[in-house]
């Protein structure tokens, strides 16, 4: 494990907890689902202990290839990917992936569950929540790279409820409902998750994008349309956490182009209690630990003694 020389670190005099429900993470900074892998990958690079939590990589009930090849493409505003939520399976993970990152990583982890029928979310849902090390159950109802499932649950009301409702029948655990971007009015898949038990919610995931070869014509990925991430999509998720800050009371975990401390900092004001880091990730791996080091700072600059206190402050 090495530390990155020259990284800004803070005075350490500032509070930066956060809590979600009735759990109280050291920061807000949680490496998103899909970027990171299970966790234990990135302990080379430095003691990922500093991190808030972890969303480990996606899950569903049988092993998945994924997407045929190509399914990832750079581009000037951020990612296209359509990895197609390639995983082992839920077995393996918790007998393989889960063991490896217990032994770097000694706080609680946040599972994200994928799915194609209620039955796989339940199924898969209810493997997770046996594990005392996972914290929060993260219901991914908007992935845009598989078909049959994923974000089809995630852009009805009345689907997204369902799957809502069901897990929570299953599980103990804290249930957080990954919601898709790719909607009309992503306050009214929120209210419905709310009414249907959802603890808290998690915005936003990709949003549909896409990449033309201008030399020969051709799709950049096998898909066509495909997940877009990075810097560009900040703005709209700043938006969407905001709007249903004012919809809906259970707490957020704002997702969508953080890369600096004070894309933390915007997402809280909007209302989100915690933040996921996503393609920041797969273009720096030490994206999550240069945050954190620089989140102290940024808070004596604005003069936030508490990050806590800023949630949801803008409106």
């Amino acid at each position: 494990m090495t530390e990155r020389s020259g990284a800004k670190k803070g005075s350490g005099l500032r509070d930066m907890s956060v809590c979600l429900g009735d759990w109280r993470l050291d920061d807000p900074v949680i490496p998103a689902s899909g970027t990171f892998g299970f966790g234990y990958e990135f302990s080379e690079y430095y003691d990922i202990n500093m991190l808030g939590s972890i969303a480990l990589k996606g899950t569903t009930r049988e092993p998945r290839y994924g997407n045929p090849l190509p399914r990832i493409a750079e581009c000037r505003e951020g990612l296209i990917n359509a990895i197609g939520l390639q995983n082992p399976g839920v077995k393996k993970v918790m007998e393989e992936e889960l063991p490896k990152l217990r032994s770097v990583f000694h706080k609680p982890s946040i599972a994200n569950i994928s799915g194609f029928s209620i039955d796989d979310y339940v199924y898969t849902a209810s493997c997770f929540d046996e594990l005392p090390d996972i914290g929060i159950l993260e219901i991914n109802i908007s992935c845009p790279n598989v078909h049959g499932g994923g974000m089809a649950f995630g852009q009805d009301p009345a689907q997204a409820a369902s799957v809502c409702e069901a897990v929570k029948r299953s599980c103990k655990k804290p249930v957080y409902m990954k919601l898709s971007p790719n909607v009309t009015d992503i306050t009214a898949i929120a209210s419905a998750c709310e009414a249907a038990g959802a603890d808290g919610l998690v915005l936003i995931n990709t949003l549909l994008g896409m990449r033309i070869d201008p030399r020969t014509g051709k799709k950049v990925v096998s898909t066509g349309a495909a997940g877009f991430s990075g810097p560009a999509v900040k703005p709209i998720a700043v938006r969407m956490v905001y709007q249903v800050y004012e919809a809906v009371n259970i707490p957020i975990i704002g997702v969508g182009g953080i890369e600096t401390a004070d894309d933390v900092i915007e997402m809280m004001y909007a209302g989100a209690s915690a933040v996921e880091v996503g393609a920041a990730n797969l273009v720096d791996p030490y994206a999550c630990y240069d945050i954190i080091r620089e989140l102290p700072l940024k808070m004596e600059e604005y003069g936030i003694d508490r990050l806590s206190d800023i949630i949801g402050k803008a409106h």
